[in-house]
Formats: structure tokens, sequence, C-alpha cells
């Protein structure tokens, strides 16, 4: 098995809000914003190459928006999605399965394209696409809070297509995805986010999608204003974490914009950063 880091490229978001109840004067000195109070974000994904399997985890923003969308979050679609995969000798149509940690637009946008003809369409036209039933609920019936993360044409033309395919939170990993050794399901960010597992090259890797998306966020109260339930995103926080220290885990971090992965380390102040590398290094 080979993995791959995808870059479909970055993003703004407002410090404050990814950081939370975090004073500007804390938060700045890991994770500096710009003049306006803006901090740039990857869209990271995972490629994983096992056989006759290839395994896209999450699809970045796309680029079906309009002007206006973009120029909310400051990205300039690039086709960074194709160039990565073209890099690695590969096209949409040869990846199988799509993996979605959650259906947050910049996980999921890249998922769904726009036909000149108007109609919205799998991206991946031979992909089976990965979701979870309690995630999809909550993402296509959407509290006010979270209703704009979640965007009816990045969702419902997987479902349309027949190419969408639930996971069963309760048997975790399924066995129709060998490559994941465990998922974990976390409920503080949004409802039932997955977190995938896999054994690559004798380590433990995690994605760490949005329960940690950065380097950053180790500390816990550094908690995404974002997230749903907070005290629930610092208690999962929390339990991963210990795992990953005790373990030796490595976590790929999905919107760090300079560290690709990274281990952690027991200290008397909780768990902190131990090591930073690019996947490639393994």
């Amino acid at each position: 098995m080979k993995i791959h880091s995808i870059d479909t490229g970055l993003f703004k978001l407002d410090g404050g809000a990814m950081f939370g109840v975090v004073p500007k004067s804390m938060w700045q000195k890991v994770y500096p914003a710009d003049a306006n109070n803006l901090c740039a974000w990857a869209m990271r994904s995972l490629l994983i190459e096992d056989g006759s399997r290839l395994m896209l985890i999450d699809t970045g923003l796309g680029d079906k928006q309009d002007a206006k969308f973009f120029g909310r979050v400051d990205y300039q679609p690039t086709g960074a999605l194709d160039q990565s995969l073209g890099a690695l000798g590969f096209n949409r149509a040869d990846i199988t399965d799509v993996f979605l940690t959650h259906l947050h637009f910049d996980h999921v946008g890249g998922a769904v394209v726009r036909r000149p003809d108007g109609a919205l369409v799998p991206a991946f036209p031979n992909a089976t696409y990965w979701s979870n039933p309690a995630h999809w609920d909550w993402a296509t019936h959407p509290n006010p809070r979270e209703k704009a993360s979640f965007l009816t044409e990045n969702i419902l033309p997987i479902q349309e297509s027949g190419q969408l395919q639930f996971i069963d939170p309760a048997a975790g990993a399924p066995a129709a995805l060998p490559q994941l050794r465990e998922l974990l399901f976390a409920d503080g960010h949004t409802e039932k986010l997955m977190v995938p597992v896999l054994e690559y090259k004798g380590r433990t890797l995690a994605f760490m999608s949005d329960l940690l998306p950065s380097a950053a966020h180790l500390p816990l109260p550094y908690v995404m204003g974002y997230d749903m339930r907070p005290l629930v995103t610092m208690a999962e926080k929390e339990a991963v974490l210990a795992r990953a220290a005790a373990e030796n885990w490595v976590l790929v971090l999905q919107h760090d914009a300079r560290h690709e992965c990274c281990t952690v380390q027991q200290t008397d102040k909780g768990v902190r950063l131990a090591d930073t590398f690019r996947l490639g290094e393994l």
C-alpha cells in the first residue's frame, strides 16, 4: 500500500473563528494572521493506493461555486486536485472510493462538478462515495448555525447518482474498505465526523480532519468556533491525543498550511508537539 498527500489548494478563514475562545494574543504566536485577521489553511487530502483500489479521503473545495463564494474564503480555483493526481499518474476516473470525513464544503466541495449543461454530477464517475447515515441526515437536515457549511449542491448529487454507500458507526471500519484499520467517530465538530486510522510502513497513521485541524490546535482549549459541541471536542481530542502519544501515531493535519504530519508526546502541560515532517519522509 502507498499513501500520498494530495494538495487541493489553500483558503483563508478568520483566525478568531478558527481558535474559538482563545485570545488572539495567544493563538497568533503559533498561527499568524494577515492584516485582515485571516489565516491561510490547507485543504489536504490523502490518496491510498492498494492493489486495484484507489481511495481518496476528502476532496477539497472544488471549483463550481460562484466568485462571491470564493471571495469570502479568498480561494482561487486552480485545479490543484487534478494537478496533484496527475503528478502521480492518475486522474479522476481512476478513483474507486471517495471517503468523506464529513460534508462541510471545504471537505466535500470537490466531490461534485458542474457540467457545461449545468447538471451537477459526481466528480469521480467510477467511485463509491462513503459517508455514514447519522452524519448524512445531519447534513441534509441542517441546524441554522451549521447550515452555511452544508451546501446541497455538494451533497445531494452524490446520493442521486447511486454511488453513495453508508458506513455503520456501530460496526466501525467496513470490510469493504480493508485499507482502514479503524474508524474513530467524533461528535464535537459535527455529528459523526469520521477519523480514518491506517497502518502504513509499520506506523499507525490517523487522518485527523477537523478534530485536530492543525498542530496549533493541540492544547485542549484551542477549539474552533465552528464546532457544534466544543466541550465534546475537547474530550474527544484529549482521548485521541492520549492514544497518539502512547502509541507514537503519525497525525496527518488536514488544514495546517505549514505542517503536513506530526507526532505528539505527553508533557507536564498535557499532550504537545513532538515532531513535524512530510508524509513522504516516512
